[in-house]
């Protein structure tokens, strides 16, 4: 049975999540960076020494991708790579002050975006939110069609 698309929510969502990825790879685009390139220095300056693997999982995207995104990162002079102590087969990932002055100016950039995000709603109604949210994964991660 077909559903019309104004009662489809998956398409509010795509909607609300491409409006906010435009806005913050503008708002990144100061820095040099891409969405994902800033999401993985964010992750970074919180977790120094990541492996890509870990970055991957943290960002939410493929090892490939990771691998990638980190090679263009390194040879900006944005993070560093080397060996770990006793796994030399596994990179451990830093950011170099370049790397940290980059991710300065997309965050306070970014994080102009979150607070006007924010301040859309009051601190009930962000709960509430998350907990819609929530839901909404659950549901697209517990069923298949019916």
């Amino acid at each position: 049975m077909s559903m019309p698309a104004d009662e489809r929510l998956g398409l509010d969502v795509k909607r609300a999540e491409q409006t906010l990825l435009a806005a913050k790879s503008s708002a990144v685009r100061a820095a040099g960076l891409t969405v994902p390139q800033y999401a993985a220095l964010l992750l970074l300056s919180d977790n120094p020494g990541m492996s890509a693997a870990a970055l991957a999982r943290g960002c939410m995207v493929t090892p490939q991708a990771m691998t990638a995104l980190l090679k263009t990162l390194d040879e900006r002079g944005l993070v560093t790579r080397t060996p770990h102590p006793w796994h030399r087969a596994i990179l451990e990932t830093r950011l170099t002050p370049e790397g940290t002055k980059a991710l300065g100016t997309a965050d306070r950039r970014a994080v102009a975006i979150e607070r006007r995000i924010s301040d859309a709603f009051t601190p009930d109604e962000r709960e509430t939110l998350r907990s819609l949210l929530a839901r909404f994964r659950e549901a697209v991660q517990g069923g298949g069609a019916s």
